[in-house]
């Protein structure tokens, strides 16, 4: 098991294929770059693919909450914009 990093983009949207059992820890700013990171299994050869959905503050939600698994906020452009990332799951947790 290792630490890694991956960079999600500033859109609504970003897929990442993540070895299957990966634990989410947080999503940060490094050098000027949102990034996520997760507990992976570098040897586990299966692959999923995981949906994380950014909302800035103020932004309209459209997706159903129920599916949106909190991650974290960070801030870009000196705090000009500030976005929450979730992930989409296909649990409900009702």
């Amino acid at each position: 098991m290792k630490i890694c990093k991956y960079e999600i983009e500033i859109k609504g949207e970003t897929s990442l294929n993540l070895p299957v059992g990966a634990k989410i820890l947080t999503v940060q700013i490094q050098h000027n770059i949102p990034v996520l990171w997760a507990i992976v299994d570098l040897d586990e050869v299966k692959k999923e693919t995981r949906v994380f959905v950014l909302f800035g503050t103020g932004y309209e939600i459209n997706h159903d909450i129920d599916l949106l698994n909190y991650i974290g906020t960070y801030q870009l452009y000196k705090g000009a914009f500030v976005g929450h990332l979730f992930e989409l799951t296909n649990k409900n947790y009702s």
